[in-house]
């Protein structure tokens, strides 16, 4: 077990891809904290069910306090915390538009969430990291930013703030012993999207040199890998998962 009792938060832990995140660090040994604003008790439950610890925290990453609390609830019950994965997103309740049809509500949203979120959420985890002079925080971004996807400005404008942010706060905290680093992975569709958009899926699948459709699973090794003592010299780095589509 690549993470065995390393305390490791996974935000938007409750459904669909964080899920899988969060079950595939238990599986590796972690103790996960399930963070959403969604009742996570069912993907704790799932990870209990396989002989792995974790617990539920409820929690609006785009809330300062929330997230606070997250971080606390964390280190109170585990005494540290080893690693951020920074998940917790708005994008498949999004419709494709064009940039002037985007409410401002609407991004005003994405950004409070995409954005907001994981500065929030890393700077409630980072004095608990430097106390212990060890830590890692993973950000998810996305292979939108340099494909330059139209049709989801602020989702696409809210990832390539996670690049930014990423590497500056790697620069910040690279003296404590905290890494810092961002995953792009390419269009992963839920059922609903293969139902209501199946042509889209295909012609993705096409313009990839692995030409196969991808699927949460294909993120974890890269995660494991930087959540491990196997990637301790790198950080400030964005790691493309997507099987060719963009190289970069």
């Amino acid at each position: 077990m690549r993470l065995k009792d390393e305390v490791v938060i996974v935000t938007g832990a409750s459904r669909n891809i964080g899920r899988v995140y969060a079950k595939a660090l238990a599986a590796e040994g972690a103790k996960v904290i399930a963070a959403d604003i969604l009742d996570a008790s069912e993907t704790v439950s799932e990870i209990e069910g396989t002989g792995g610890e974790a617990i539920p925290v409820s929690v609006d990453v785009s809330d300062e306090k929330a997230a606070q609390d997250m971080a606390k609830t964390a280190h109170d019950t585990y005494g540290r915390i080893d690693g951020l994965l920074n998940n917790a997103a708005v994008y498949h309740d999004l419709s494709v538009k064009p940039f002037s049809d985007i409410p401002v509500d609407e991004w005003d949203r994405v950004m409070a969430v995409n954005l907001r979120g994981i500065f929030l959420c890393s700077r409630a985890v980072v004095p608990y990291m430097k106390e212990q002079k060890k830590g890692r925080i993973i950000n998810v971004a996305s292979n939108t930013i340099f494909k330059g996807t139209p049709g989801l400005l602020h989702y696409v404008t809210s990832k390539a703030g996670v690049v930014g942010f990423s590497r500056a706060l790697a620069r910040e905290c690279g003296a404590f012993g905290i890494n810092v680093n961002s995953v792009a992975p390419d269009y992963i569709p839920h059922a609903r999207d293969l139902q209501e958009r199946p042509e889209h899926d295909e012609m993705i699948n096409k313009s990839r040199a692995i030409q196969r459709r991808e699927v949460p699973e294909d993120m974890i090794g890269t995660i494991v890998f930087l959540l491990s003592p196997d990637s301790d010299f790198i950080t400030g780095q964005t790691i493309s998962v997507n099987g060719g589509s963009v190289m970069s």
